[in-house]
């Protein structure tokens, strides 16, 4: 049976919901997830196939990450958004996913140390707010298949980070250029911005280190130019400061996220507008990446993070990592999120708002095919569910 409200009151995972200007039908979003099938950065036919595949009517996508400059790269052949050739590869894409009555948001990205000199124009070191590499804890993926460590990066002179505040702000004119209905800021996960956030890797002594103020400001900044160039209703920010992916760790992230949030309000206070929406990863998102040792609590006191950091916020609260159905339901009947972004389930299940809804069984997912370059193989080939029967579909319940 397809849910509506546990309590006959509270809303539901499937019920409409109003984020800022746009009328979404339902609270299953699409999360922003890696695939790695844009040839030399350039969007292909398969990804308007793919996102279209998990489109619906007054649903909500947002895409993988884009870079927003040639040295943002982290993984072979991402898309980017920082030149006119995928302006315009971007636009068809998007074009098809409007076709199917759904809202789109373009999730801007720079990965930062998280690289290697393979994926870097001229073989350059990579960026951070450090030059600290990440540990030998992690490898990263190269364009031959193999996976290597992450080199040493080069930390940025502080004369240097304004131009990186101004590539994401071309990127956000760049998105709305190619018809993206917004942008969302890509702060979590270990990437640029998260490596200026976490004192566990900045030991900057500048004006974008020490202090939470300080390792707030790059975030902060990006945010302001981004807000000015497009407008606060069309751009979200994601963060997960309880995360330890890719060696971000933070002494305090509960206070980290409060700060976080703290300067996001106070953006929304002084531009007379809310921001889109605050997305916010639980640690529990990546197998990989979390381990007990870098856990920073049992999982209910990270559930409580999350709880607070929700009602610290002012606005449309997106919630993420590792969701069933259940707890999706449960996440947006107990008022703990707005809205539930959905990942590797949604890779392996296209018509997945569908299969929530009526509680259907779900496709596997196969990792093996998550990061490779096919067009279709593991991108778009995951079956939907049959009108007559689902017996034969491999499936799994979540």
């Amino acid at each position: 049976m397809a849910a509506t409200k546990l309590d006959g009151g509270s809303p539901s995972l499937f019920s409409p919901y109003k984020m800022g200007r746009f009328d979404l039908s339902h609270r299953v979003v699409l999360a922003p997830m890696t695939r790695c099938r844009a040839l030399d950065s350039i969007p292909q036919p398969a990804l308007a196939q793919y996102y279209t595949q998990r489109a619906t009517k007054g649903g909500f996508l947002i895409t993988e990450g884009s870079m927003i400059s040639p040295t943002a790269a982290g993984f072979p052949h991402v898309p980017g958004i920082f030149n006119e050739e995928q302006v315009e590869a971007w636009r068809k894409v998007v074009d098809a996913v409007h076709a199917k009555g759904a809202i789109i948001f373009c999730q801007l990205w720079h990965v930062g140390r998280a690289s290697h000199q393979v994926l870097q124009p001229g073989g350059i070191a990579p960026l951070s707010s450090t030059d600290k590499p990440i540990s030998n804890r992690w490898r990263v993926l190269l364009p031959d298949g193999s996976h290597e460590i992450y080199p040493k990066p080069r930390k940025l002179e502080t004369h240097e980070i304004p131009e990186v505040v101004e590539q994401y702000r071309q990127a956000a004119l760049n998105a709305i250029e190619a018809g993206f209905d917004g942008i969302e800021i890509h702060g979590a996960h270990g990437y640029l911005i998260d490596q200026f956030l976490k004192n566990g890797i900045n030991e900057r002594r500048d004006a974008y280190g020490g202090s939470l103020e300080n390792r707030c400001r790059f975030l902060t900044q990006i945010v302001q130019a981004t807000v000015s160039a497009i407008g606060a209703d069309r751009v979200g920010v994601r963060i997960s400061p309880a995360i330890d992916h890719l060696d971000a760790m933070d002494s305090n992230p509960l206070t980290l996220g409060l700060a976080v949030i703290e300067r996001l309000n106070k953006i929304q206070t002084d531009c007379g507008s809310k921001l889109a929406y605050l997305h916010v990863t639980q640690p529990r998102y990546t197998a990989y990446g979390q381990t007990e040792s870098g856990r920073h609590g049992s999982a209910e006191e990270e559930a409580e993070f999350m709880r607070t950091w929700r009602r610290a916020y002012k606005g449309t609260f997106i919630c993420s990592g590792g969701f069933t159905r259940q707890l999706g339901i449960q996440a947006v009947a107990l008022d703990e999120a707005d809205l539930v972004a959905y990942g590797r389930s949604f890779i392996s299940n296209p018509d997945l708002v569908k299969r929530l809804e009526i509680n259907a069984p779900l496709n596997r997912y196969i990792r093996a095919t998550f990061y490779t370059h096919d067009p279709v193989v593991g991108y778009t080939d995951y079956p939907f569910l049959r009108n007559d029967t689902t017996k034969d579909i491999p499936t799994s319940r979540l």
